[in-house]
């Protein structure tokens, strides 16, 4: 029994004892004295009752440990843990059922942030939203924080319920690669100015992909890291790190978990605050050395993941290379088929 019922309870309880007491004693004033002991017995009894038989319903909003969700024996074939015990997510090693509970008991708001700049924002942007609106967080509070050069091209959807759209305006830059590097500032000013006080959790995603299933509540966590899905079976040896040493990127052979892909990352707007502006503060030290790490914000991404490990790693269902090949079950989230020739202002 939670404690406002047992209060109601009380109540009513100590309200009988009274009426009855002025109905069949002479004297109120010979009860009155009994009247603290019986309701302090008869609370003791509830507190006793709510202790050995708990609400499940009020068990389940207290605390969202992972053994009440995580199910890594269901996929015994896949590598479901990591070395410091973070679940690594498959589709199969979560109770989707007891995550929605929680999460209903214990509402949230999930925020998304997307960059479509130049011809990503003609190409990719309203497939990218139209599915996101469809898949990302069903039944939960979204806001997307879209960066667009060019306001008037923005897609027209009608987004769902408790679906909220948030606009802005940023400059492109004139290399891709500069483009991919600077948004780690734009999203850390965002982060300090505003998204830290409207989310709880948000993902920072690329915008040349497309939801394809449920993307849910089962992919929060304080610190998300997505497993490219080119490595996910290979040795360290042969990640793509930056390998140079004066790079502020740079990650010793024999080094490294798994290679991170920055096409998603997230988790809560602290710990993103804290990646950004990792990353933002390694290229600008490259910049000011004359030196660019060869997979840019990525190479800077993998080093600061290597240094805070994630609190959780999604499986590359959760962004998928069809290329790779075509027959990859349960794929939450897809690369689209692109040509940089196309997109690509310098290739």
């Amino acid at each position: 029994m939670n404690p406002k019922t047992r209060v109601v309870v009380i109540i009513t309880f100590s309200f009988i004892l009274s009426f009855c007491a002025y109905k069949y004693t002479d004297k109120w004033s010979d009860f009155k004295p009994y009247l603290p002991s019986i309701c302090k017995t008869f609370n003791s009894r509830l507190v006793e009752n709510s202790t050995s038989n708990p609400d499940p319903q009020n068990q389940i909003s207290e605390k969202l440990s992972l053994q009440d969700w995580f199910l890594p024996s269901n996929k015994v074939e896949l590598r479901t843990k990591t070395p410091w015990n973070a679940p690594i997510l498959w589709e199969g090693t979560f109770n989707r059922t007891y995550l929605e509970e929680y999460y209903r008991n214990n509402p949230v708001t999930i925020g998304l942030t997307v960059f479509a700049l130049g011809k990503y924002l003609d190409k990719y942007l309203e497939k990218f939203l139209a599915s996101a609106d469809k898949y990302f967080m069903p039944g939960h509070k979204v806001i997307y924080y879209v960066m667009v050069d060019d306001h008037s091209k923005l897609p027209y959807i009608e987004y769902g319920t408790s679906r909220f759209l948030k606009p802005r305006v940023v400059a492109k830059e004139a290399r891709w690669q500069d483009v991919s590097m600077m948004r780690m500032k734009t999203l850390a000013d965002m982060l300090q100015d505003f998204i830290k006080d409207e989310v709880d959790y948000v993902f920072c995603m690329d915008v040349d992909m497309d939801f394809r299933a449920p993307y849910g509540v089962e992919t929060l966590g304080e610190l998300v890291a997505q497993a490219q899905a080119w490595f996910m079976n290979s040795p360290n040896t042969e990640f793509t790190y930056e390998r140079r040493p004066e790079s502020k990127a740079y990650i010793e052979m024999g080094q490294g978990d798994f290679y991170y892909h920055a096409a998603v990352f997230g988790g809560t707007p602290s710990r993103v605050l804290d990646l950004v502006r990792s990353c933002y503060a390694g290229i600008m030290e490259d910049k000011k050395n004359n030196i660019e790490a060869v997979w840019h914000d990525e190479s800077h991404l993998n080093k600061y993941f290597l240094e805070h490990k994630p609190t959780l790693i999604l499986s590359p269902e959760y962004c998928w290379d069809f290329t790779i090949h075509t027959e990859m079950e349960h794929v939450k989230l897809a690369w689209a088929m692109k040509d940089y020739a196309e997109v690509r202002d310098n290739v």
